[in-house]
């Protein structure tokens, strides 16, 4: 990945298309693009990051793009959401199974 400025003025724009008449969230700037990331990925629901878009300068990152953005190395703030373990994974599975 070629080098990414994370101190970048960054919008974040919500799914043009909704199948649900809630807003998931309203359109958002941030000042660096690094804040941008981070609450796309630890605080947006799944559902609505599903389709969003951030634009920093000219360049448009999915959903996908947002996440290599937040695990790259070079991310300069700190993860406040663990990814789960596959054992939380797996209890989750069965809870859902059985329930």
């Amino acid at each position: 990945m070629a080098a990414f400025n994370f101190n970048t003025e960054a919008e974040l724009f919500p799914a043009a298309i909704r199948k649900k008449k809630r807003a998931g969230f309203a359109y958002r700037r941030f000042s660096t693009a690094a804040e941008a990331v981070q609450f796309a990925i630890e605080q947006l629901p799944a559902d609505s990051l599903n389709g969003a878009y951030l634009q920093v300068d000219e360049a448009r990152f999915d959903q996908s793009g947002i996440r290599t953005l937040y695990e790259s190395e070079a991310f300069p703030l700190q993860r406040n959401r663990p990814e789960p373990a596959e054992a939380d994974e797996a209890d989750e599975e069965k809870q859902r199974a059985a329930g």
